[in-house]
């Protein structure tokens, strides 16, 4: 079984023989993230899948935060050049969760953090619901979209 490391070499590969420029650039800038991530910290190691989808995630979020940044000067070339980046990262990531299932997971995990407080939870157990909210999502969702589904539902 190939790790996605390699999977991201691969595809690297098969697009400096397509001569896709937009894919090239992106995988190589994602290849080079997972390299300094290998060798942040004391000693250097490799890392495991769930470290490198964390990294790609990271690049993702960069191009989302870098596009809307571009739209707001009015450089939307910039921008758009930014999402397809984004979305070339995307076919590496887990499928995002719906606004739905993130509003029922929420709910689950205040009903949850309920049974185990003996009473329903407010705002100032926000870090708790977040706690179990955030593992049921497993890295499907923005953790800015889970905060504000919680925090809709402890509100309201």
């Amino acid at each position: 079984m190939t790790t996605l490391k390699e999977q991201l070499r691969a595809d690297l590969t098969a697009a400096m023989k397509a001569r896709d420029e937009l894919v090239k650039g992106t995988l190589r800038m994602t290849l080079t993230a997972v390299g300094n991530a290998e060798v942040a910290g004391d000693a250097a190691r490799e890392l495991s899948d769930d470290e490198v989808l964390g990294v790609i995630a990271k690049e993702a979020k960069k191009r989302a935060e870098a596009a809307e940044a571009f739209d707001g000067a009015g450089r939307t070339e910039l921008a758009e050049k930014e999402r397809a980046e984004g979305e070339v990262l995307a076919r590496y990531l887990p499928a995002q969760l719906t606004d739905e299932e993130l509003v029922e997971i929420a709910r689950q995990a205040v009903a949850d953090t309920a049974a185990e407080l003996g009473e329903q939870p407010g705002p100032r157990q926000m870090g708790q619901v977040m706690k179990k909210a955030t593992a049921a999502v497993a890295k499907r969702a923005d953790g800015g979209r889970v905060a504000a589904a919680v925090k809709a539902q402890l509100l309201g």
